[in-house]
């Protein structure tokens, strides 16, 4: 189990406009919320798979882990949550359909990614039950507690739980996060907006309860200042390392990004504090600091929301003063550089072109050297000729990076999906 205490958000999704969905998502992820319980609404297999669909676009969108449940009918739907980017289901113990499908699907997808709810009093017995079928999480409702919290705790091996909370008091939070079995709870209606979430692990922090909050592992006083008590901040995005921009830190500066999770500065021209995005939304959400070997240039990894630089631009960074000319080696930068042509070759097409080739002749011939290639690299693979594998493997890439052009599918789609399993 996690060291760390988790809050999560709730959204309870009946009929919400996909913006609507996304806007909570994304403010869950940034506010500071610890992952993301949905919950599907849905009154029929219409709506059921629009709703899959939302959780794909959102586990695309967010950083922090989704959770859903609501209509689990079959062991499909279980699959269908779990391959549009769920890390967990929750089944409903009220359903005894869902009941019974604790082990199958404890089997099929690994008991870690399968939870149950509980939310009637004589669910409570049952627990040791749900435990041992498969069922590695529990989420709680107000009505089973304290009964199901008893229960957990008088179990030889026990399951741990979250629980779903529709008070938001401090302290009560925190004497429910006390238990060790406790994994923390889900704020059922708690906003994630102007910071309410990071806001609530600080207060929970002062208490004592461990939970993931920013924590310096090296105090002021030991950086290295500037004649005006400031340290340069270099600041990247943390998915591209995209270089955005450079300014100053003070000590308040930077207490109140430890804080908030959002990155503040001071502004030397201005000669005030200055929170990053405070007037034009372009928040920048804390991933990551890092010091450097003298201690006094911080290195700032980023979700950069907009532009980083005043001028409109990503980045602050965008005049080349000189350049010569070399071969790019990042991997990503080669894949996106060629499907960058690939691209192209679709929008505006060369004449004499192998790309429009078979772009003309459309996906039954694009599939078949798709096959034809992947062929080709068994074949390769039986060889002790290493130079005839990565011939092979990179024709390989082309046609499929090919085909993801002409079904509308980009690396950035590709790179999602691995980070999500």
């Amino acid at each position: 189990m996690a060291e760390f205490k988790r809050l999560l958000a709730q959204l309870c999704c009946d009929g919400k406009q996909e913006a609507e969905v996304l806007s909570f998502a994304s403010a869950a992820g940034n506010d500071g919320a610890d992952g993301l319980v949905f919950v599907d609404g849905s009154k029929n297999d219409e709506e059921h798979d629009y709703n899959i669909g939302l959780i794909r676009k959102m586990a695309r969108a967010i950083d922090i882990p989704i959770y859903a449940g609501g209509r689990v009918k079959r062991l499909e739907d279980v699959k269908k949550y779990l391959y549009a980017g769920a890390k967990g289901v929750f089944l409903d113990a009220s359903a005894e359909e869902n009941v019974d499908l604790i082990k199958e699907a404890a089997d099929r997808f690994g008991s870690e990614k399968i939870f149950i709810r509980l939310n009637q009093k004589d669910q409570t017995k049952r627990i040791p039950e749900y435990a041992q079928l498969g069922a590695s999480m529990a989420l709680l409702e107000d009505a089973v507690l304290p009964e199901a919290v008893e229960v957990i705790h008088t179990m030889d091996e026990q399951m741990h739980y979250y629980v779903v909370s529709t008070a938001d008091e401090t302290a009560k939070l925190a004497e429910e996060l006390k238990a060790d079995a406790a994994a923390g709870i889900v704020l059922a209606s708690l906003a994630p907006e102007n910071g309410n979430y990071m806001e609530k692990k600080q207060e929970l922090g002062s208490l004592g309860i461990t939970v993931d909050i920013l924590r310096s592992s090296v105090s002021w006083e030991d950086f290295k200042t500037n004649s005006d008590g400031l340290v340069p901040v270099i600041v990247q995005d943390f998915k591209t390392s995209e270089v955005l921009m450079l300014a100053y830190m003070n000590e308040q500066a930077f207490a109140d990004t430890l804080r908030t999770g959002k990155m503040h500065y001071y502004s030397r021209s201005r000669k005030s504090q200055w929170l990053k995005g405070e007037t034009s939304g372009h928040f920048q959400y804390v991933k990551s600091l890092h010091l450097d070997c003298d201690n006094d240039t911080i290195l700032a990894k980023v979700h950069q929301i907009g532009a980083a630089c005043h001028t409109g631009s990503r980045s602050c960074f965008f005049q080349t003063l000189a350049e010569k000319e070399t071969k790019e080696t990042n991997p990503l930068k080669v894949f996106e550089d060629v499907f960058s042509v690939i691209q192209d070759r679709k929008i505006h097409p060369k004449e004499g072109s192998y790309t429009n080739y078979l772009f003309d002749k459309g996906i039954d011939k694009i599939l078949k050297k798709v096959g034809e290639e992947a062929t080709e690299i068994v074949i390769a693979a039986k060889n002790p000729d290493p130079e005839e594998i990565k011939y092979e493997i990179s024709d390989f890439l082309y046609h499929v990076m090919v085909l993801m052009a002409e079904r509308g599918v980009t690396w950035e789609d590709i790179t999602e999906e691995l980070a999500n399993r």
